[in-house]
């Protein structure tokens, strides 16, 4: 029988986002002249739900669903039904269940994008977590109403001082990390966020085994007293 995606993230929740990175790291060839960024948007502060005990929360897992604002002044809003918000309805109401929602904010702005209302509308929804990349409003509503949320940052004022809601279901731009609909969204409370492209999430649940069985032998020379260059050299073959 056939994995299914459910089956798939539930085997990710085993691994850390700093296992992911390594596997894109070694499946993903950059660009020459770019810097390798292995998935991680970089600077994502988890603000809700309340830490728990040791300061951490649950991993989220989920595909992503993705929302795009643009300038205030900006025209270019897509009104379509497959990517825009017709007339007569709020980007909010088409967040999906069992997704973790990803946000584009402009640069540079100082307004938040997703605020209280938002959240509770999409935690109503069955939205597994919010990622923006921006700023966000309204924390203590979003912890009371338990859904996750990371950002860039916070801010008192509302959106519409800045921002306006573009289009839907399009790929967005987290700080250099492309996002599409449907790729892996990886929030680790530990260690950070990372977006394994749906493309390549069989190659890493393939190669992570591998490298995290490396990195154990590694960790067992070292504590017998080897030193970290001789683990590396006997251990840490081409994959």
């Amino acid at each position: 029988m056939a994995t299914t995606i459910q089956q798939k993230i539930h085997a990710l929740h085993e691994y850390s986002a700093c296992d992911v990175s390594d596997a894109l790291l070694k499946l993903q060839k950059p660009s020459p002249g770019t810097t390798p960024r292995a998935g991680h948007p970089a600077d994502f502060t988890p603000f809700s739900p309340t830490p728990g005990r040791n300061n951490t929360s649950p991993k989220i897992i989920a595909p992503a669903s993705t929302f795009k604002f643009i300038p205030r002044s900006d025209d270019a809003v897509d009104t379509s039904e497959t990517h825009g918000f017709p007339p007569g309805t709020h980007w909010v109401d088409w967040a999906q269940a069992d997704t973790v929602a990803v946000v584009e904010q402009p640069e540079g702005q100082f307004c938040a994008v997703v605020g209280g209302i938002m959240a509770v509308r999409m935690n109503a929804l069955g939205v597994k977590g919010v990622l923006v990349n921006g700023r966000i409003r309204d924390v203590q509503e979003m912890r009371g109403c338990g859904i996750p949320v990371w950002a860039r940052g916070t801010s008192t004022v509302g959106t519409a001082a800045e921002a306006k809601p573009g289009a839907r279901n399009v790929p967005v731009n987290l700080g250099g990390v492309v996002v599409s609909p449907g790729d892996i969204i990886f929030c680790d409370p530990l260690e950070g966020v990372v977006a394994i492209p749906i493309d390549l999430l069989d190659p890493v649940l393939e190669l992570m085994p591998k490298l995290v069985a490396m990195d154990d032998r590694v960790k067992e020379a070292v504590v017998q007293g080897s030193s970290v260059f001789d683990a590396f050299q006997k251990f840490r073959t081409k994959i």
